[in-house]
């Protein structure tokens, strides 16, 4: 996750899942017939526009910033293992949690 690209938005959107004909599922639509119908249900979190090229360690990342990480997670039902800052190989953050 390109964490220093999103702390330029205000907001960040999050696909929660998909509404087809009127009924929401959580799986990604496989049938063309859906895929051309589907709309995306999005969860909107709070972006946080500070400068996280030099964080090292999950816990200094901004508040809103670690909401995000944390939701990720929760929503892939997995925890997320590492983020990057940045470009460069040393900017990428192991999250241990």
């Amino acid at each position: 996750m390109m964490m220093d690209v999103l702390s330029k938005l205000p907001e960040i959107q999050v696909c929660t899942s998909y509404e087809i004909n009127g009924e929401r599922t959580q799986q990604f639509p496989s049938h063309v017939d859906d895929l051309r119908s589907v709309k995306p249900v999005y969860e909107t979190l709070p972006g946080w526009r500070e400068d996280v090229t030099g964080v090292r360690r999950l816990e200094d990342f901004p508040k809103a910033a670690r909401s995000y990480i944390d939701r990720l997670g929760e929503l892939v039902g997995r925890p997320v293992a590492f983020v990057s800052v940045g470009p460069d190989r040393a900017q990428t953050v192991f999250v241990e949690q």
